[in-house]
């Protein structure tokens, strides 16, 4: 990137070089596993669709997730006015990714697209913004906007309990590069009964002792209790301006979340 920082990349090229394909990029805080040359992802794919049809398929680590480098900020908030190579967010990081990918890969056809599912969908919406101009379309799908307004963490000011602690208990701050556990071990609640633990932990910042101090996640969670700077900062909305490529959002029929649609041509 162009700060220095290095995200981990999986590139998966087709054996058939006879033509060109476009870049088909999923950005993901959920780790891009299987991890090295000799594994390869039988799963990874949007559909068996997707492969029949030809695609360079690209999966990046977000910044400071399992294997790449930086630190990992909660729904990185958008800079309108970068003024250094210091000033990231991830539409620069899509931005550097697909310019190094149109110099170093291959039997491209120079075009390039990017869809992601909730967390992966946020990644898609916010990478799209000032886009590159080889990037064509985008598929943001239930896409994380805005936590607080209705989203994963508030529902009209209540928080989500189970559903925050719930993630949060597996979804910690990373020492990274940092590969996924092999055999990820569940929170052990201590109870099959969902409303005796929460009523046995007591008041709500009891939560964090937990998660044996990796609970920063969390924390912000429940400690921005109202729609403060912290919350608009994250809301995708206002920023989603400067954006040149077809764009396909699609959504899960059960929260609110963005649904526009901007038209274009587009062919692979």
């Amino acid at each position: 990137m162009r700060d220095g920082v290095h995200l981990f990349t999986a590139v998966y090229v087709p054996k058939d070089s006879s033509r060109p394909y476009p870049f088909l990029i999923d950005r993901t805080p959920y780790s891009v596993s299987p991890y090295g040359v000799d594994l390869y992802s039988q799963t990874a794919w949007p559909s068996p669709d997707f492969d029949k049809a030809g695609y360079i398929f690209v999966f990046q680590d977000v910044r400071g997730r399992y294997m790449s480098e930086g630190t990992f900020i909660e729904m990185r908030p958008y800079i309108d006015n970068k003024k250094s190579k210091q000033d990231v967010d991830d539409s620069s990081d899509l931005y550097d990714t697909i310019d190094w990918l149109l110099k170093n890969v291959p039997n491209h056809n120079g075009n390039a697209g990017i869809w992601g599912i909730s967390y992966p969908g946020f990644f898609t919406s916010a990478s799209i913004i000032d886009s590159h101009p080889a990037l064509k379309a985008a598929s943001p799908q239930a896409p994380m906007t805005d936590l607080f307004m209705g989203d994963d963490a508030y529902h009209g000011g209540a928080f989500m309990l189970s559903a925050n602690f719930g993630f949060y208990s597996s979804f910690k701050p990373q020492e990274n590069p940092q590969l996924p556990a092999k055999t990820p071990v569940p929170f052990d609640y201590g109870t099959k009964d969902g409303y005796e633990f929460y009523l046995k932990a007591g008041p709500i910042g009891n939560l964090s002792k937990y998660l044996a101090g990796k609970s920063e996640l969390l924390d912000d969670q429940m400690h921005h209790d109202t729609y403060d700077e912290y919350w608009k900062a994250r809301n995708l909305a206002p920023h989603m301006k400067n954006i040149h490529c077809a764009v396909l959002t699609v959504g899960d029929g059960l929260t609110p979340r963005i649904c526009k649609v901007h038209s274009a041509h587009f062919t692979p």
